[in-house]
């Protein structure tokens, strides 16, 4: 994720918990269908039953059929490759030209106690033997045979020459045709054993091949990252309150109040869970400065399809929807009027300016409901679609739910933990312009010895610069508290 997680937590409840990666496939624009949670859950049980009964019925049609699983053999790369050299060596003339000698001559050395042949006991099924050592014993096996024929036929010296040349060039052929073969087997096999050493060069070893490049590190460690878990910002962690099953987690999104198209916070919400439990982990600037100053309004809203979520938890909150709900039922045609307005896109204005107004439109029947106590579990909403979010008076924000799911064996057991607080914007510090070492604690308006306007100061450079003896120099200017962006 390319925001940071929250960092230090004054309260001291926060801790870290680990996740699984993966999180929904964003796409733009889209917006799924109207759902709750509930019946998301009972669609998913639904499609696995269907899934076991298709799998039971193919199951009992293949138990008609006799299948013999030990007749079933996995065969390997290797003794591919050696039953591809057994057939290279049964093609051609080469086994009907030699079947007559081999019984004769080479019948000693190509046997051993168990009735293997030579080569195929040192050559072809020892995949991991040496290439040139192979060779060299083959060709010393064809020129022990050519002695021995040399022997025998020295025997009978006077009537079988031209028999003996002919047999000696038949011989020849045969012994250069075998040589031949068996090099270029031998070739075929060191072949494969440096593409299986190439293929070793991109698996995920704890030594980095080519230890001098520093780029092959970086993507090997880049990748390696992409299979562990990452730590996150989990509610609270002391109580273990072991989550039920069957459960849905949600994938709730916060955007900024002014920057619309920037995310400021996720969180990971269990289905379960009030609404509230989100809205207290939800951070904005603009409720640390009523607090500061003060006017710290706990009321507010979520504003889901057709329903005001009030929190009316304190007895000081006010119920925000009310006004809008008075306002909709005493002024129908001035409602009626602007929602059109809101609701008809270009497409709807063609329409309208082509066809004329074919179906007028409706209000939505809007109602409240108390957010304390309402889950995500009761709520319609629909996937992608962008909500409200009001607080402080009028400090409004877009809220997306992006992904519901059941919940995975690795995610946090821990309902305590949730809402899991999966991204947070990375918080921008201004430093003070004077010292520029400290963060900025003050800001100054129409300052004539600052030196920009407005000013930053830290409250050391901020003092020194204003007050002589604890008394201010003047007061021609105007001073806030700065808080971070």
């Amino acid at each position: 994720m390319s925001a940071m997680l929250m960092g230090h937590d004054e309260g001291g409840e926060d801790h870290n918990v680990s996740i699984p990666l993966g999180g929904p496939i964003y796409v733009r624009d889209m917006v799924g269908p109207l759902i709750r949670a509930p019946d998301f859950e009972n669609s998913v049980f639904q499609e696995l039953q269907s899934l076991k009964e298709e799998l039971s019925r193919d199951s009992l049609e293949t138990c008609d059929e006799e299948i013999l699983v030990d007749e079933l053999k996995i065969i390997g790369e290797d003794e591919l490759v050696d039953k591809a050299f057994e057939e290279a060596f049964k093609e051609g003339e080469l086994a009907i030209d030699t079947s007559q000698r081999t019984e004769e001559h080479l019948s000693p050395r190509r046997t051993d106690d168990n009735g293997t042949s030579g080569l195929e006991h040192g050559g072809l099924h020892n995949s991991d033997g040496d290439m040139k050592a192979i060779v060299s014993s083959e060709c010393s096996n064809v020129l022990s045979v050519r002695a021995c024929r040399d022997k025998k036929s020295n025997k009978n010296p006077s009537g079988k020459r031209k028999k003996r040349r002919h047999e000696r060039e038949e011989d020849n052929s045969f012994d250069e045709s075998y040589i031949a073969k068996v090099e270029e087997l031998a070739r075929i096999k060191q072949k494969q054993e440096e593409q299986k050493a190439a293929v070793r060069l991109h698996s995920f070893d704890s030594k980095v091949p080519g230890s001098g490049s520093t780029a092959k590190a970086d993507k090997i460690r880049s990748l390696r990252s992409a299979s562990v878990s990452t730590k996150v910002r989990a509610s609270n962690t002391c109580d273990n309150v072991p989550v039920q099953f069957p459960e849905a987690v949600l994938c709730f999104e916060v955007y900024h109040n002014r920057k619309t198209w920037l995310k400021t916070q996720e969180f990971l919400v269990l289905g379960r869970q009030f609404l509230t439990e989100v809205r207290d982990k939800t951070y904005c600037l603009t409720d640390e400065i009523m607090k500061k100053a003060g006017h710290n309004d706990p009321s507010g809203y979520f504003l889901i399809e057709d329903v005001f979520y009030n929190d009316m938890r304190d007895c000081s909150a006010t119920d925000y929807s009310k006004p809008i709900l008075d306002w909709l039922e005493n002024s129908k045609n001035d409602a009626l009027e602007k929602w059109e307005f809101i609701v008809s896109g270009e497409l709807q204005q063609k329409q309208k300016a082509l066809l004329g107004s074919q179906s007028k439109q409706q209000l939505p029947q809007l109602k409240s409901a108390h957010m304390q106590t309402t889950r995500f579990c009761d709520i319609r909403f629909r996937l992608g679609a962008g909500y409200l979010y009001c607080h402080q008076g009028d400090c409004k924000h877009i809220i997306v739910i992006r992904d519901l799911r059941l919940i995975h064996p690795e995610d946090v057991q821990n309902r305590a933990a949730y809402p899991i607080l999966t991204l947070q914007q990375k918080f921008r510090y201004r430093k003070c312009s004077v010292c520029k070492i400290y963060r900025a604690a003050k800001m100054t308006v129409d300052d004539k010895w600052a030196l920009s306007n407005p000013c930053y100061f830290c409250d050391v450079c901020y003092y020194m610069l204003h007050y002589a003896n604890g008394s201010l120099l003047y007061s021609d200017y105007s001073v806030y508290d700065y808080h971070h962006e």
